[in-house]
């Protein structure tokens, strides 16, 4: 597929008193995670962060915001309320959770951050992406994304009994897993380094922070000292534990590791 134009960003002025912000993504929260989900609870009660930025794929299914009604996404939504009330919390929509509406976010007391956002803070500026859409060798999932972004497909899709969305979501999910299984993590769509290096010269932006390849790292990118964090995908559930926050300081950049 052709590269994207780069769409008019959002912006976020870090203001002076924010000494510290952390980034996080791809949790894909579900019920049958409890040890991730304490982990975040965890992090989210202990984090010295003045702004805690969620770039997408917070849950691993939102089929709508009477999602709510769920006890398990309740419980979600009063530990995001609990950090909304102590902090600036972001957050952004993912391949995912991309019908994560207006009702959930103020219901948590949260900001929502446009795909793509930028953010200025401490002289610096950095371009924050969920990611999917600059994964131009991965044509399927384009196609199947402009679909489900259309105004048209998600009203039809909401006005479906929330059972019935569920049993369509999980259904995506199996679908999806059967997918991953078939490839190596190496055959994974990565963000075409092309189109986001325009994109950073589009947004002045030296930074490129990105969730959804699930491939952590932190190394030069795009035009001279530019730089890509990925962020870290959650799971200490199943296999090999990971859990990840990227912090932003005045001193630089961390990685700091929860599993």
């Amino acid at each position: 597929m052709g590269k994207p134009p780069f769409p008019t960003p959002d912006f976020l002025d870090a203001p002076p008193s924010w000494r510290c912000i952390d980034f996080i993504s791809d949790l894909h929260l579900h019920e049958d995670l409890p040890r991730t989900t304490a982990a975040l609870a965890a992090y989210l009660r202990s984090t010295p962060a003045d702004a805690v930025l969620i770039l997408g794929d917070l849950f691993e299914a939102w089929v709508g915001d009477d999602m709510c009604q769920q006890p398990y996404e309740q419980a979600c939504v009063d530990m995001l309320r609990d950090v909304g009330r102590r902090c600036y919390l972001g957050i952004m929509v993912g391949n995912r959770d991309f019908l994560l509406g207006a009702d959930m976010l103020a219901d948590c007391g949260a900001h929502p951050l446009l795909d793509p956002t930028v953010l200025s803070a401490w002289g610096q500026r950095a371009l924050l992406l969920h990611g999917d859409e600059l994964c131009l060798a991965d044509t399927d999932y384009l196609r199947f994304r402009t679909q489900v972004r259309q105004p048209a497909w998600q009203s039809a899709f909401l006005s479906a009994p929330l059972s019935a969305r569920l049993d369509q979501a999980r259904q995506m999910r199996a679908a999806s897993k059967a997918h991953q299984q078939m490839q190596t993590q190496s055959e994974w769509a990565d963000v075409d380094e092309t189109a986001a290096s325009e994109w950073m010269q589009a947004a002045d932006a030296t930074i490129l922070i990105h969730g959804h390849t699930h491939r952590p790292q932190s190394h030069p990118f795009g035009r001279a000292g530019g730089i890509r964090h990925v962020l870290s995908d959650w799971d200490l559930d199943h296999g090999h534990p990971r859990a990840e926050v990227l912090r932003w300081q005045t001193s630089g950049f961390e990685r700091i590791a929860l599993a």
